[in-house]
């Protein structure tokens, strides 16, 4: 449950921080919160860190189209997998095949 809350707090901190116009949000402080925020998400207790990388997946019907997908990718971006997997050589090995092969 409290992964899922947090979720949907980053979820919107993170979309606001793609999303916003530059009127609004100058880009490079948005790029410094985003690399702030991906910070604290890698500090996280590897337990907690799983639940909410899960918890993204189950949050992002709550969105629509491009956004919903975004909301999915949120681990993705922030190379959530990458930190639940530091010590596991052939996990991280399979991420960065995934990562080679997808385009964004």
């Amino acid at each position: 449950m409290i992964a899922l809350q947090v979720a949907r707090i980053v979820a919107h901190i993170a979309l606001f921080l793609d999303t916003e116009d530059e009127d609004v949000l100058e880009l490079d402080a948005a790029v410094d919160m985003q690399e702030w925020l991906a910070k604290q998400l890698s500090e996280l207790d590897p337990v907690f860190l799983r639940e909410l990388v899960d918890a993204f997946a189950v949050i992002a019907p709550e969105y629509s189209g491009d956004v919903q997908k975004s909301v999915r990718d949120i681990p993705y971006h922030f190379y959530l997998e990458e930190e639940l997997a530091q010590d596991d050589p052939v996990r991280l090995a399979e991420l960065d095949a995934i990562r080679d092969s997808r385009e964004d």
